[in-house]
C-alpha cells in the first residue's frame, strides 16, 4: 500500500498557500521551493552566502523529518533572484552537492518578495545515498 506524508514547518505561508514544506510517496520526497529565513528566529540573512546556507540548513532539517539527506538528492531547482549572484550561489550549491551531483536546474526569474535572494527546490528518493550510482561522461 503506498504511504504518504506530508510535512509541515508551521510557515505561515504554508498555511496561507495549503501546501506543505515536503509530499513523501513511499521514497519519493518532493520538497517545495525553500528560502533562507531562519525557522526560530524568522529572520532572513541579507548576504547571499549566509542566506544561501540557510537554506541549505532548512533542507536538510526537512528532508531529515522523512529519514532523508541531501545525499539522497537526485534533483533541485535552484531559483536566484539577481543574475549575479548566480556564481556564489552556485559554488555553495556546488560544496553541499559534491559527490552527489543531482541533475540540477538554475534560473533567474523574480521570486515572491525582494527579501529573497535564492530559493532551492528539491527531488530525492530515500535510500539513494546508500547505493553506488554509475557514472557515465558524454561529450556534449
Amino acid at each position: 500500500m503506498t504511504r504518504i506524508v506530508k510535512v509541515k514547518t508551521g510557515s505561515k505561508f504554508e498555511e496561507m498557500g495549503s501546501y506543505s514544506r515536503i509530499v513523501a510517496v513511499d521514497n519519493w520526497i518532493y520538497l517545495s521551493n525553500t528560502a533562507g529565513r531562519h525557522p526560530v528566529s524568522k529572520t532572513i540573512p541579507e548576504g547571499i552566502g549566509e542566506q544561501t546556507r540557510q537554506v541549505f540548513a532548512n533542507i536538510e532539517s526537512a528532508l531529515s523529518a522523512v529519514d532523508a539527506t541531501l545525499a539522497d538528492v537526485i534533483f533541485s531547482r535552484v531559483f536566484i533572484q539577481h543574475p549575479a549572484d548566480t556564481e556564489a550561489v552556485m559554488t555553495i550549491v556546488g560544496e553541499k552537492f559534491a559527490g552527489i551531483d543531482p541533475a540540477t536546474t538554475v534560473t533567474c526569474p523574480p521570486l515572491g518578495s525582494a527579501v529573497y535572494k535564492v530559493e532551492i527546490e528539491v527531488t530525492a528518493f530515500r535510500g539513494a545515498s546508500r547505493v553506488a550510482a554509475e557514472r557515465i561522461t558524454v561529450a556534449v
